[in-house]
């Protein structure tokens, strides 16, 4: 579903402060894939997250998406494509338009636009058996300005709004990190219940090696813009937090005592 072969991205060549991001980094996922992603910070895993979403273009190497390669394309025409859910529950939404019209943009993600009424009986139907499953009473809302919402609300919406066309490829970048842990807790369990009731192939970085170990079925983990580490199946479910540390310490060495601060 997702190959990405040997990108590299460097910032500010040939300044002072040149710094390489993505060193080399191939991945390849398979269709209904779900992979987290920890590493300590400037790991490269946010710029993993945007090279493949197309925020911007890589200095080489190639990245397809269900065998078409979407390297040269601009963000834009990725949308149809990719779903993406940010860490900052405010970017996914239009916080002055009401609830029901940023789900009717999100419906329309990627299609020719037309002249028609925006919203249909049908569609508010449709909203409606949608916002109730996420149990969070929001089907009575479809009138409200998303502004209005919560932040878990909006990251809620903003998750159903990324996958409500079930997209080849779903990217989820600390989408609980600015949340309280049980609002976190709340969203991760919706981020289980659409991947796996829609078999979305999705990514998922985390800053929390607990969620990195119970979600998902495989874990990379990365360090200095390469892949460390990358464990499925089984083996990573008898992974625990202790085994991770030792191994970033293992393979990333021991002078990266504050990454390893950041991964615990």
């Amino acid at each position: 579903m997702l190959e990405v072969n040997n990108i590299y991205k460097t910032f500010n060549a040939g300044t002072i402060n040149e710094k390489t991001a993505l060193n080399d980094v191939s991945l390849k996922l398979n269709d209904g894939d779900f992979v987290t992603v920890i590493g300590g910070n400037g790991a490269g895993k946010s710029t993993m997250l945007n090279a493949i979403a197309g925020v911007f273009p890589v200095d080489s190497g190639s990245i397809k998406i269900n065998g078409k390669d979407i390297t040269k394309l601009p963000e834009h025409k990725r949308a149809k494509y990719i779903g993406r859910v940010f860490q900052d529950p405010m970017l996914g939404t239009a916080a002055d338009m009401l609830v029901e019209e940023n789900l009717s943009i999100a419906q329309r993600r990627g299609k020719k636009r037309y002249i028609k009424w925006a919203i249909s009986s049908k569609d508010r139907k449709k909203f409606t058996e949608l916002l109730s499953q996420l149990n969070l009473g929001l089907e009575n809302r479809l009138s409200s300005k998303m502004g209005l919402l919560s932040g878990g609300q909006r990251q809620a919406v903003t998750l159903l709004m990324a996958s409500m066309l079930n997209p080849e490829l779903l990217l989820l970048d600390e989408h609980t990190a600015a949340l309280d842990p049980a609002t976190a807790a709340k969203v991760l369990e919706l981020t289980d219940k659409i991947v796996v009731e829609n078999r979305l192939t999705a990514i998922m970085i985390t800053h929390n090696m607990h969620d990195a170990i119970k979600h998902g079925n495989r874990l990379i983990m990365m360090n200095q813009g390469k892949i460390i580490f990358d464990v499925s199946g089984e083996e990573k479910a008898k992974l625990t937090k202790t085994d991770l540390l030792n191994k970033f310490a293992e393979i990333a060495g021991q002078n990266q005592e504050s990454d390893r601060m950041v991964l615990s």
